[in-house]
């Protein structure tokens, strides 16, 4: 099955791409390897959650910006090699959750985004992980994941 359709029977809607909130670019490309830059929960170009967890947020709350981030990922993807199709393996997440000092369930809230990837890409969809706690992240968003891919051809 087509990955695309199988984020279409998820109800998964990829979103359109954001420009680049700083200087740099979303997708580098080296040899199969694509590295995308940290994806923030933005909906229409809007920091959908802000704040941090076990503060502002919820655990729920910052899981849904972690599949949020994953959907942007994605969108990203599919803009730099046009066929998600063309992914032969998801190789690993850094993920980075805004969080209240005494918060030590990040790797809970990014359970959440390797769920997705495995719902996609079945056992394509396993990967290495970080789940890193941080004080602050850019605009206050609460998640930022950034990821590598392996894909077929160059």
């Amino acid at each position: 099955m087509k990955i695309e359709q199988r984020m279409e029977e998820l109800g998964i809607i990829l979103p359109k791409t954001s420009p680049a909130k700083a200087l740099y670019v979303p997708v580098k490309q080296l040899g199969n390897s694509l590295f995308v830059s940290g994806q923030a929960p933005f909906i229409d170009g809007i920091p959908a959650y802000t704040g941090k967890v076990g503060g502002e947020r919820t655990l729920e709350e910052a899981q849904e910006a972690a599949r949020i981030c994953i959907i942007n990922t994605l969108a990203a993807v599919k803009e730099y090699i046009g066929d998600l199709d063309r992914i032969v393996n998801v190789v690993k997440l850094q993920a980075f959750v805004n969080c209240e000092i005494e918060f030590n369930q990040q790797h809970i809230v990014i359970n959440a985004a390797s769920k997705l990837l495995h719902d996609i890409f079945g056992v394509e969809g396993q990967h290495a992980r970080t789940a890193i706690g941080v004080n602050q992240l850019p605009m206050n968003i609460t998640v930022e994941i950034d990821s590598i891919f392996e894909i077929q051809g160059q």
